[in-house]
Order: structure tokens, then C-alpha cells, then sequence
């Protein structure tokens, strides 16, 4: 069954899930009535920032008026007073005039910086409003680039990529943020990691505020996702001009030098020419640095990237009053021992970084002759890095953590009826209540129970039924549990499992791979995976071996499900081939039988997607084609 066929309307996490409605997740932990729902949220938020923009947007035109008439008038003056219209002094208020301009200019781009913010949260909660209406589809941060054909269930389970949970959740600012949130969803942490995650996020989700800002205070600074990776390898370097550190006292001494014999000169103390001295000798220091200089000032300018405006970054999380232990020790990382806070060091770092700017000025050649400018300039800011580069990697990381805890934290604002799943320390076990699919807008509950080592569901149905949703469904929602997110489930208790999954196989024409053999080469990876992961497993299976004849695929899948139970794993198998259900009936099986079903009402196929027990009486797929117009006869058919 496709997502769109299960999904119906938006807005499913209001319905209720056990009453026969089709929203899995919807009131299954009621919103407190006190707080605002998401949607109002974002509602009232936006049209705060659209005021706010409109408000702006009218003092930035008065600005601009202010501006023009403060530039025409100092033109004005200075025009006509140098035609001899207007007497000398006044070139003061010419130049008054064009002081207002300047300080009008100042002004008015503090108005457009403020303007950029307002923008910027119009955005978020445009995008929080489309979390809740189905628009996430629309987002183009999708995570494709973490998808991997090997890994172990990604591409099933839609994990990443378009209408997927990454592209659902991801609300990062930084390329560091978005790896740290695409690993979680990669790969199950163990039971403390998970727990204390969620602990973290449960104290994030009501913290709009906070969410918000740290994300638009991130955005400011840059037009696309900053990578600190190039920031934190310059930081991490070694000390990159020891082979001029002979030059340091000299820029320091002989700039003093030259300016003592220009005053001596200038007073006929010596001979005016002596100047010349100085002069040449600071450009023999100039010439011999300039090539270790230029290396430096290259790795330093690839790495910024627009990190020295992080400061206001850091010192937002700096301010915050946190309860949670993780969130007090990622907060405590930004500030280092009895030292200043990371915000102070990286407003250093900025101030200390617009020196080595001044290269962009036009008289930069002139001022480094004579006071050998680049030397100082760089030198300070390799003792900043000498100082503070190695902590450079672990402040990043913090933040990178705390931004994905912030995402986690946001899917539990936005989804109210999500519940936060319970880790259990023995397993594998899987056992939920009011299931649904995290991607659709209105899945339908079933109930999953899994509640140990080599339990299996044997699922089968008609086609369309839902029995590949439910597995996906089952997956999505585990991935999310051991990432340390809410689930869309009643209940969800789990212990920590390895995800394995065979359902989207596809063949390979460059590889010169069959659909049959690529299958194979899945079902080994996922039975290699499970024996290493000591049966600590949760397999989701579709359909497998379909690439060959009934009667070798019914052997096959008998005896691939056998071997992952018998390695102490946990899963689901979906199939056509009814003749598997009398694994049931082996001695000592827990291989139980479920199935879909679907009925005809008015000539058209309905499906109702609730799982109920044992095989699976009827089939539709000579229906399905009828109904597409292909015109099959059934020889097996009574005749009319």
C-alpha cells in the first residue's frame, strides 16, 4: 500500500485512534488545555514577525528619506561653496551634514539586520505551520546526500530523502547540526543515551523561544548551512609562522625606529635621509614574511565562513536557565574552567580577524610598509589559536547536539499526541499500542506486540491492504524511539535492537546485478548483520525472494525466516504465498499469523488497513486488474 493511499486528510492528529476513526496518533495524550496548540503557535508568531517586518519596513523608508536629504544637502553646500555662493566655514556644515548621513547610515543597517531577523521567523513559522498542513513535503533540505544503498533499513524506511523523517524534522542551522541529527537517525543508541535525550528534548519542546532564536541567530550570519569542519581544521592546526617568529620583536621595534628617525630628521637632529634606513628595513621584513604570511592568512579566511558573528550564537545558549543534566553540561562546555564564555572568545576572534580584513582597504600596502601591520595582525590571532583552537571542536559539538535535541524537541511540540516510547534493558522487544505511520497525515492504529526472541509476525493480505505500511510504520517508529524522539503510538515499550530491513531491492543494470541476485545479496547482509548484533534485532522483510519460482521462493523464505529467529531476532514478514503460515503451527513457533483485508462496496475495492488475526481468506489481484480495465477471466470462476 503506498503512503497516499493510507494517508487521507490533514490535520490526523486530532481523531481519535481507538474509536474507529483513521488517525493513529491523535489524542492519545491530550495537549494541556492551558497550553496554545501548535498550530496557534505559529499562527500568532508569524503574524508577530509580519508586524514587526511591516513596522520596520516603514522607519528603513524614513531612513532612506533622512539619508537622501542629509547627502543632497552636504552636496548642496559644498557645491556652493565652492562656487563662492556661500562663505568658507561653511565646509563645516557641509561636513555635519555628511557626519548625519553617516550616522543615518549606521542607523538604518541596524533597521536592515533587524528587518533580516524578522524575515527569518516569518520563515520558521511558515515552516512550522506547514509541519502541521502536510506542506513539509515542500522542504528542500530532504537529506539525500546521507542516503547509502547499504545501509541497513535508510532507504526503507524513509529515513532520508523526499517525504521522509529527516525532511520532516530537521531544523538545523549548521551542516555540524544536520550530521549530528542525520547519525541519530543512522544508527540506535543504547538505553541511557536514549533516555537522556529525551529527557533533553521534553525541556526543549514547550522552548519556542529558544528554538527559534538559536536557529535565526545562526541563519543571520549565514546565507547557507555554515560548516565549522574547515573552521575547526584551522583551529586545530599546529602553529603555522614559527619560521618567522624572528620577525615579531622586529615589527614591533623598527616601525619605532623609523618613526624616531623621521622626528630627528624632521628637527635637524641627523640628516633627513636616514629615514630611508628604517624605511628599507621594514620592507626587507615585509618581502622575506609575505609568502609564510599569505599561507596564513588563506587558511584563515577558507575557515572563517562567517563563524566570528557566531558569538551572539553562543551566548544565546550561554543565557539559557537549564534543568536537565545534559543540557547544563553542554551549557557549562561553553564556558571553559574560570575562563570567559565562548561568546567572549569568539567576539576576539572577530575583532582580531577584522585586522587581517583591513588587506581589502586600498592603502593596506601602504600601512603594512610602515608598520608592518599583517605581522601583528596574524601573530595575535595565532595566539588565539594557540590559546583556544583545541577547544574550537567541542564547543561546535555541543551546539551541533544541542541543535539536533532542538529538532527532536520541535517534533514534540509539534506533534502533542506522540508518545515518548519506554526502554526496557531486555530484549530484543517491540511492543506497541495505536501504531501509526509518522509520515502520514492520517495513519491508521494497530496494535504490534513482539515481545521477545524469535516472536515473528507473518503478514499477509490482498494488495493495497496496508501490510507493507504497518511494517515501515513499525520501523519509522522504532528508528525515531532510539534516536531519542516521540513516537506516533498509544504506548511504544522497546528494548535497543539493530533495525534490519529487505523491501525496496532493486536491480542494477551497471553492476550487471538481477532483481533476484541484488535480493539475495540484501538477505545476506541483513542475516550477517543480525547474527553480529547477537539476535538484538528487529527484521521487517517485504515480500522476499520474488525473483524466482513459487515453489523455491516458499523454501527460500521458510528458511531465511528461520534462520533469523533461530539468531534470538524479532521481526515481521509480509507475503502472498500463504503456504508460510503454517510456520504458526511448528512446535515451539511464535511465529504468529495476521492479515489485512479489504471488501467491495458499490464495485470498488475498500480497504480498511486494521490488522486482525490468523491468514488471510480472500485475494484481489484478478480484481485490481478488472478494475484498471485489463479484461482477465478467472478459469476457476463459477460460470455465469
Amino acid at each position: 500500500m503506498s503512503r497516499r493511499e493510507d494517508s487521507g486528510g490533514a490535520g490526523a492528529w486530532r481523531a481519535c485512534p481507538r474509536t474507529g476513526g483513521r488517525s493513529a496518533c491523535a489524542a492519545i495524550v491530550p495537549a494541556p488545555t492551558e497550553s496554545p496548540s501548535p498550530h496557534r503557535t505559529y499562527t500568532d508568531r508569524r503574524a508577530a514577525a509580519q508586524a514587526e517586518l511591516t513596522v520596520l519596513d516603514r522607519i528603513s523608508a524614513r531612513y532612506a528619506n533622512l539619508r537622501t536629504v542629509a547627502f543632497v544637502a552636504a552636496a548642496g553646500i559644498a557645491l556652493f561653496t565652492l562656487l563662492g555662493r556661500l562663505p568658507k566655514p561653511w565646509w563645516w556644515a557641509a561636513a555635519g551634514a555628511l557626519a548625519v548621513y553617516g550616522l543615518l547610515a549606521v542607523l538604518h543597517h541596524q533597521v536592515f539586520l533587524k528587518e533580516q531577523r524578522a524575515r527569518h521567523f516569518v520563515l520558521l513559522n511558515e515552516r512550522g505551520l506547514a509541519r502541521l498542513e502536510g506542506g513539509w513535503h515542500a522542504f528542500t533540505d530532504t537529506g539525500e546526500r546521507f542516503l547509502s544503498p547499504n545501509h541497513l533499513y535508510a532507504t526503507d524506511l524513509d529515513v532520508f530523502g523526499q517525504g521522509s523523517l529527516f525532511q520532516l524534522i530537521n531544523e538545523t542551522a549548521t551542516r555540524a547540526g544536520e550530521e549530528r541529527l542525520a547519525a541519530w537517525l543512522s544508527a540506535p543508541a543504547d538505553a541511557d543515551t536514549v533516555v537522556t535525550r529525551q529527557g533533553a528534548a521534553r525541556e526543549l519542546a514547550p522552548r519556542v523561544d529558544f528554538r527559534q532564536e538559536l536557529c535565526v541567530d545562526a541563519r543571520v550570519v549565514a546565507k547557507e548551512k555554515a560548516d565549522p569542519s574547515l573552521f575547526i581544521q584551522w583551529a586545530e592546526a599546529g602553529p603555522s609562522l614559527d619560521a618567522i617568529r624572528w620577525s615579531r620583536p622586529l615589527a614591533v621595534v623598527l616601525p619605532l625606529v623609523t618613526l624616531t628617525l623621521f622626528i630627528l630628521g624632521t628637527v635637524g637632529v641627523i640628516p633627513d635621509s636616514l629615514v630611508w634606513l628604517g624605511l628599507l628595513a621594514q620592507l626587507g621584513v615585509a618581502v622575506a614574511t609575505r609568502p609564510t604570511l599569505k599561507r596564513m592568512d588563506e587558511a584563515v579566511e577558507q575557515g572563517e565562513r562567517g563563524f566570528v558573528r557566531y558569538a551572539a550564537l553562543f551566548e544565546r545558549v550561554e543565557k539559557q536557565s537549564f534543568e536537565h543534566p545534559r543540557l547544563k553540561q553542554l551549557q557549562s562546555g561553553l564556558q571553559p574552567g574560570q575562563g570567559a564564555p565562548v561568546s567572549h572568545l569568539f567576539r576576539r576572534f572577530s575583532r582580531l580577524y577584522s585586522l587581517i580584513e583591513f588587506k581589502r582597504h586600498q592603502f593596506h600596502a601602504l600601512v603594512h610598509w610602515l608598520t608592518l601591520w599583517d605581522i601583528h595582525a596574524l601573530f595575535a590571532l595565532e595566539g588565539w589559536r594557540a590559546a583556544h583552537g583545541k577547544q574550537v571542536r567541542q564547543w561546535f559539538e555541543g551546539l551541533s547536539e544541542l541543535e539536533a535535541l532542538c529538532c527532536i524537541g520541535g517534533l514534540a511540540h509539534d506533534r502533542p499526541a506522540f508518545t515518548w516510547p519506554q526502554l526496557e534493558s531486555q530484549g530484543p522487544r517491540v511492543e506497541a499500542t495505536a501504531l501509526g505511520h509518522p509520515l502520514l497525515d492520517a495513519p491508521v492504529a494497530n496494535d504490534v506486540s513482539l515481545p521477545g526472541a524469535r516472536h515473528a509476525l507473518l503478514i499477509t493480505g490482498s494488495n493495497m491492504s496496508g501490510k507493507t505500511t504497518l511494517m515501515r510504520a513499525l520501523g519509522a517508529n522504532v528508528v525515531l524511539a532510539l534516536a531519542g524522539a516521540p513516537v506516533c503510538a498509544a504506548t511504544l515499550r522497546l528494548s535497543p535492537l539493530q533495525v534490519l530491513t529487505s523491501m525496496r531491492v532493486k536491480d542494477s543494470l551497471e553492476r550487471g546485478v538481477s532483481y533476484f541476485y541484488a535480493e539475495v545479496q540484501r538477505l545476506k547482509m541483513v542475516l550477517d548483520a543480525a547474527q553480529a548484533a547477537h539476535g538484538q534485532v528487529l527484521f521487517l522483510l517485504d515480500e522476499i525472494l520474488l525473483g524466482t519460482n513459487t515453489r523455491e521462493r516458499q523454501i527460500a523464505s521458510r528458511e531465511v525466516l528461520r534462520l533469523l529467529l533461530a539468531s534470538g531476532a524479532c521481526g515481521a514478514v509480509t507475503t502472498h504465498d500463504l503456504s508460510l503460515a503454517v510456520l504458526a503451527d511448528e512446535k515451539d513457533s511464535h511465529v504468529v499469523n495476521v492479515h489485512f483485508r479489504d471488501h467491495l462496496e458499490d464495485g470498488k475495492m475498500v480497504f480498511d488497513y486494521r490488522l486482525r488475526q490468523g491468514v488471510v481468506d480472500t485475494t484481489n489481484a484478478l480484481r485490481v486488474l478488472r478494475l484498471a480495465g485489463v479484461p482477465v477471466h478467472d478459469p476457476d470462476a463459477p460460470a455465469s
